[in-house]
């Protein structure tokens, strides 16, 4: 997986837990992180504080998520 292809997600996406977008792309959480280090870095995508609920199935601890959203300006 490249980072185009992680950006091409969030932007469609806008807001994805990390382990969702990890069961996606058939990766690990840590190589994820990786990435989503440099798009932060770009003001690309931000991590949402712990305890953001995520919109979904309120199944999970909102604690555990770990959400990532797409910030760039102009997209």
């Amino acid at each position: 997986m490249i980072l185009s292809q992680l950006s091409n997600y969030l932007r469609t996406h806008r807001r994805a837990s990390l382990r969702d977008m990890a069961i996606g792309f058939d990766t690990t959480p840590e190589a994820l992180r990786d990435m989503l280090a440099v798009l932060e870095r770009k003001g690309r995508v931000r991590r949402l504080p712990s305890g953001t609920p995520c919109g979904g199935c309120s199944k999970c601890a909102t604690a555990d998520i770990e959400l990532y959203e797409w910030t760039e300006a102009g997209s």
